[in-house]
């Protein structure tokens, strides 16, 4: 565990001292998925290390009718994707049936939009069965990182690791149900916010994202 007041040069640099940690998984044929766009250069690193195929796990919330801030649930991409639904908030909401289909079918859209952007025609890999990565440049509560996962439990992955340079340490605690293993770096007493564990914590751009998406699929 590294020290609270050492903080990473920016998110490649995590990247490189998360796979010091996970070399153990390199012969497990890995699947690295990436939550954009933060942590796609953070997880560009690993798949190098690896040797591994790098995608991305995209979340998108189903929004509650007339309250487009609030989540009932959310769809993740994938070659077959996953609903999870927020039991509580749906029966709160009470959405009827042709809403949730409408708002649903919506957010697949958007999710096979962004796809498109970034990764162009390459069809999702399958993840059942396999172990797979899942890699963002931080958590602060965990919400995204939690949905992801119980979705990729939902569709028969294999083995789930969590790996995260930097966490607040309740919001970790709770995603530790949701993996079969959590490499985390770093859980400062103090947290406030991730970008304030890094020295250059500068926004992913979309073009990174693409950039390091075909770097990794030429590799592959």
């Amino acid at each position: 565990m590294r020290s609270p007041q050492q903080k990473f040069a920016d998110r490649r640099d995590a990247g490189r001292q998360l796979a010091g940690v996970l070399e153990k998984y390199a012969q497990s044929d890995p699947l690295i998925l990436a939550l954009p766009r933060g942590g796609v250069p953070v997880a560009s690193e690993i798949a190098k290390a690896l040797h591994a195929p790098l995608e991305l796990v995209l979340v998108r919330k189903i929004r509650a009718p007339g309250h487009p801030e609030y989540g009932i649930g959310a769809v993740v991409d994938g070659s077959d994707p996953q609903f999870v639904y927020n039991e509580e908030a749906m029966r709160t909401v009470n959405p009827n049936a042709a809403y949730v289909e409408a708002e649903t079918r919506h957010q697949l859209a958007e999710i096979e939009r962004r796809r498109e952007v970034y990764q162009g025609a390459r069809s999702p890999t399958p993840t059942e069965g396999r172990t797979v990565i899942v890699v963002d440049d931080g958590v602060a509560t965990g919400g995204t990182v939690k949905v992801a996962m119980k979705a990729l439990r939902k569709a028969g992955t294999g083995k789930i690791i969590l790996a995260i340079p930097v966490a607040e340490s309740d919001a970790l605690e709770q995603l530790k149900a949701e993996a079969d293993d959590v490499i985390c770096l770093q859980t400062p007493d103090t947290f406030r916010t991730v970008g304030r564990h890094y020295i250059d914590f500068d926004q992913t751009s979309d073009e990174e994202v693409s950039r390091l998406l075909d770097e990794a699929h030429d590799a592959a």
